[in-house]
């Protein structure tokens, strides 16, 4: 008993994790044995001469005589080769587990001596170390150095990329592919001549939707109108009034400034000159456009008030009372217009118009006060201090 459990069972293994033995050679993985191994690697190079996995085979029967010559005590030394498949990754992995999980149950090794031909074959490492430990590698390079190996490697990596990637395929074949398609149209049609210029139009398209994100703004709005939920019925009344009024506020502006461009007939020469028609233009200015911009700012003075409404917020009040201010501003711009116009048209009537909307904006003021005070529980409160009281 104590001598079994002193016995060193020694496994020599060769990984192909490609699967060229499979696909060059008529043997199937696992591979058992020093002569069915050496046939093996004979019948691989026969068919390829340049194929490494070969020599890899080879070296691993070498390793196998050299152990066996050392004749060590209580060891038992045995040689076996498993292969992958040639889709790599995960495919090749899972069948690289599966065949060394055959030959440790034929041969259940206490060490592995690893035997590759090179990068992509050494990967497998990790997985052989998770059930039986490694005490050496041997790794063949032939005729091409680690770097040269690993730089196909990741250009193979990134080649797949740029071909299955959706995200890259796009422009790296889509753009080309695109092109190609115009030459022949174009060659077709008798303008090959000129198809370089559309090989331009094209190619800067693409570098302008690239360059600054075009592409990624158009996802963006898509996705945005995909998943777009409507706000709730006072934030869209709010919204449309704003926009209703901020239209008509500026088409209120527009036409003051042309009404006052109307009394230019010539560039003043001198400051002096510009001062002096100054007046008449800023009362051009609100003449024509006063009533729009009242009328936009008042739009959207409602909307708001109607948001309130519906949040049953004390500031609907305040909103109403400015709201029914602004709208009498009307008549105080009109009288500024035309003192501004005419100075001889007296003041009268602009007093007049002032006091009106001091006695309109007191009376709005104490109507929301009466309101607030009668109906002051369907609004919510989130203070203790009321807005309309009085200190």
């Amino acid at each position: 008993m104590a001598q079994k459990r002193k016995e060193e069972r020694l496994l020599i293994l060769c990984v192909d994790r490609d699967g060229d033995i499979n696909v060059k050679t008529e043997n199937v993985t696992p591979i058992f044995g020093r002569k069915k191994n050496l046939d093996a690697a004979v019948s691989l190079a026969l068919k390829d001469p340049e194929e490494s996995d070969a020599n890899a085979m080879f070296e691993a029967v070498r390793v196998f005589d050299q152990v066996n010559k050392q004749e060590q005590p209580n060891e038992i030394c045995e040689i076996a080769t498993i292969s992958g498949s040639q889709l790599l990754g995960v495919e090749a992995d899972r069948k690289l587990v599966r065949e060394l999980n055959e030959v440790l149950e034929a041969f259940p090794a206490n060490n592995v001596i690893l035997v590759t031909d090179g990068y992509s074959d050494e990967a497998v490492l990790p997985l052989v170390e998770s059930r039986v430990p490694v005490t050496s590698v041997r790794r063949i390079v032939i005729k091409h150095s680690e770097s040269i190996e690993e730089t196909a490697v990741l250009f193979g990596k990134y080649l797949r990329k740029l071909v299955d990637n959706p995200r890259y395929s796009r422009i790296a074949l889509g753009v080309p592919g695109l092109l190609l398609i115009i030459y022949a149209i174009m060659y077709i049609g008798g303008w090959g001549e000129s198809a370089w210029i559309y090989f331009l139009i094209v190619l800067g398209g693409v570098l302008l939707v690239r360059g600054f994100g075009v592409d990624k703004a158009l996802l963006r709005l898509l996705r945005w109108i995909r998943e777009y939920e409507p706000p709730p019925l006072p934030v869209q009344i709010a919204g449309f009034a704003f926009a209703a009024g901020t239209i008509a506020a500026g088409v209120g502006i527009f036409l003051g400034i042309n009404g006052s461009a109307a009394l230019i007939n010539a560039p003043p020469a001198n400051l002096e000159a510009w001062l002096s028609l100054l007046p008449s233009l800023i009362g051009a200015f609100i003449e024509k456009g006063i009533y729009l911009i009242v009328i936009g700012v008042c739009v959207t003075l409602s909307g708001r008030a109607i948001h309130w409404y519906f949040k049953r917020d004390l500031r609907l009040l305040r909103t109403s009372v400015i709201t029914v201010v602004v709208a009498w501003s009307t008549q105080i711009f009109l009288q500024v217009s035309s003192i501004l116009k005419n100075p001889e048209v007296g003041e009268a009537e602009l007093v007049f118009a002032i006091i009106i909307g001091v006695l309109l904006a007191i009376a709005t003021s104490l109507i929301s006060l009466v309101i607030n005070l009668r109906y002051g529980s369907f609004f919510k409160r989130k203070k203790k201090v009321e807005e309309f009281q009085q200190n």
